[in-house]
């Protein structure tokens, strides 16, 4: 276990280091034992973050060349991780836009499925997210993961595998758009009456209800946006 903490450390360290333009795409990471030395680890959790950074995209490796820094077009932004280290190194509206663009094509659909489906076990846990929601309003419980939670639960209630594999994208981009959105309208947290409207349709198994209420959510969020955009904030 220790060894796994100690890979995710460097790959966290690492990691950003790259995406902050700390090292220069195309330019070589220095070799396993330096690494080791430099970061005071062993060479088998360097040799471990080197395959995951691999795997995000971040880094390539040639015979004779060694391990280099891949250009930003090849990183892989679906894993949540790249997402947040973009995200934290400087606020883009550009992909924050793309992001809910995204989202538009994936969680209203996931709201009509869900409505057809009547998992009713899935759709109780829409309901207890709802009621964290409120709970939140009222000052007990955090708005930003009870909000979270909501969305995540609706693409679990479709039963769609690529929507669930997706949740892990959707939270860690949330934790960004809800605060600019909810900061541009000037509240603290989200709605609850227009989350509940997505929830009442897919409880009563309307999934053009569930379809429009998801998609005016995020309609509302991308002009928010666009807004903020326009005046530079």
């Amino acid at each position: 276990m220790a060894s796994v903490y100690l890979t995710r450390e460097l790959v966290e360290e690492l990691g950003g280091k790259i995406v902050r333009g700390d090292c220069t795409p195309g330019g070589s990471l220095p070799i396993e034992a330096d690494l080791a030395t430099q970061y005071d680890t062993s060479r088998t959790v360097v040799r471990e973050a080197v395959k995951m950074l691999t795997a995000k995209g971040l880094v390539g490796s040639r015979p004779r060349r060694g391990t280099y820094v891949e250009p930003e077009a090849k990183w892989n932004i679906l894993d949540p991780d790249v997402l947040r280290w973009i995200l934290q190194r400087r606020f883009s509206f550009e992909l924050m836009r793309d992001f809910l663009v995204a989202r538009q094509g994936i969680e209203p659909s996931a709201a009509a499925i869900a409505a057809e489906r009547q998992d009713r076990a899935a759709i109780a846990e829409i309901a207890r997210r709802l009621d964290d929601m409120r709970e939140a309003a009222a000052g007990r419980m955090d708005s930003l993961e009870s909000d979270i939670a909501f969305h995540i639960a609706i693409l679990h209630a479709s039963g769609n595998r690529f929507f669930v594999q997706f949740s892990h994208v959707i939270e860690t981009a949330l934790r960004f758009s809800i605060r600019l959105t909810n900061s541009e309208k000037g509240v603290p947290m989200a709605s609850v009456a227009d989350h509940e409207r997505i929830y009442l349709a897919i409880e009563r198994g309307d999934p053009k209800g569930a379809r429009d209420a998801a998609a005016e959510l995020l309609t509302e969020a991308i002009r928010l946006l666009d807004e903020r955009a326009r005046r530079g904030e």
